[in-house]
């Protein structure tokens, strides 16, 4: 009976912890395939601010948002 109750919460365990590393493999593909934000967005929303971004300040921005994922 206790022997019963193991092998399922090990079971549980052990599914939880596959079923996160393959959502997160999932998700990172994803990511990089349709990424949430682009260059475009990044200057409409500095030019939103009140100043223009220059070429060399969106790609900045855009590795930083990279390096993140």
């Amino acid at each position: 009976m206790l022997g019963d109750i193991l092998l399922v919460l090990v079971g549980l365990i052990i599914g939880a912890i596959i079923g996160f590393l393959i959502a997160k493999t999932y998700m990172k593909k994803y990511f990089k395939k349709n990424p949430p934000i682009n260059e475009k967005m990044i200057e409409t929303l500095m030019s939103g601010m009140g100043r223009k971004p220059s070429q060399k300040q969106v790609k900045q921005l855009m590795q930083q948002m990279n390096k993140m994922m």
